[in-house]
């Protein structure tokens, strides 16, 4: 293992840069590349890679990975904005993740995106520690981009519950996932149950599926539990559910539970009086895939996803 400083960040006005690390294993081929925490509120995404980290030295140190394994982790890039707990770089409240691959000479969250696409850039597999737009808890699952460059057949050696192929949106184009997939890296999302909060169960589930990842490509000899029979999914075929009405959430249901057409997911309740103002019902029998952690919701957003089955 190496700790390294891939480059620092001194575009805030009020304090010293801030150096970010990367850790490298195994030879320099530049096969595997893990980013984790971009958002400032992204602390499950930096302590699963730091969870990956910590089993990877041990793994290196016993003589379990090839000498063809060239790995990088980079546990967190958003430092400055988890300093001010801020989601978004706390100067413009822009997302790194909507700057990629970057412009060296553009404003600060491009010139930030450059600096990580620089040093991520080159690997024959990227995975993403990543969170969604929404604030929620996700079933644990793999997320290829369908970008025509795609190899979704690689997310099943994850052995998590789903693969879930997305068709990219306009603003998809600028996210780190689409940009390693124009250069050639085969990239991949993973998400976890948390995102503001650490979900111990959820992140060392994250990190075994790394390493049975490494193990099905014959980069790493080791014992890992055995992975799950991955449901592959087309994002497009979930059953999305909206709120008509404002109000306090109170879900009823949670991610990972069945649901049969008709079952009550969430009520939202009169935040003065808590009178049940709605109250969201299936429509199909399947299994809660995505639900909102926001306890206040606005009128006509997304409360939960479930996949049909």
């Amino acid at each position: 293992m190496k700790k390294e400083l891939l480059y620092t960040i001194s575009a805030m006005p009020y304090r010293q840069p801030i150096p970010v690390y990367g850790w490298r294993f195994g030879g320099p081929q530049r096969m595997l590349a893990v980013m984790g925490a971009i958002r400032g509120d992204e602390y499950q995404q930096m302590y699963i890679a730091a969870r990956l980290i910590h089993r990877l030295e041990k793994l290196e140190a016993s003589g379990a990975l090839s000498e063809e394994a060239g790995i990088l982790v980079v546990p967190c890039a958003a430092q400055s904005s988890m300093n001010v707990s801020r989601r978004f770089w706390p100067l413009d409240n822009t997302d790194i993740n909507r700057m990629f691959p970057g412009y060296e000479d553009g404003e600060t969250t491009q010139r930030l995106a450059h600096r990580v696409f620089h040093a991520l850039q080159g690997y024959h597999w990227g995975i993403h520690l990543t969170s969604l737009y929404l604030p929620g808890d996700f079933v644990p699952h793999i997320r290829v981009m369908k970008t025509g460059w795609q190899k979704e057949d690689e997310g099943l050696d994850f052995g998590l519950p789903y693969l879930i192929i997305r068709s990219p949106r306009p603003y998809d184009t600028v996210t780190l996932n689409y940009n390693w997939q124009v250069w050639e890296t085969h990239a991949f999302s993973l998400y976890t149950k948390e995102n503001s909060d650490i979900d111990p169960f959820s992140a060392e589930m994250a990190v075994d599926s790394i390493l049975r990842f490494l193990a099905c490509h014959e980069l790493l000899q080791a014992e890992l539990p055995p992975g799950q029979d991955t449901i592959s999914f087309e994002e497009s075929r979930m059953a999305t559910f909206y709120s008509t009405q404002a109000g306090i959430l109170f879900p009823q249901k949670y991610p990972g539970d069945k649901v049969a057409a008709g079952e009550v997911v969430a009520r939202i309740l009169d935040p003065c009086t808590t009178e049940v103002r709605e109250e969201i019902r299936s429509s199909v029998s399947g299994e809660v895939f995505f639900l909102r952690s926001a306890r206040l919701l606005p009128e006509h957003t997304i409360v939960c996803r479930i996949i049909p089955g």
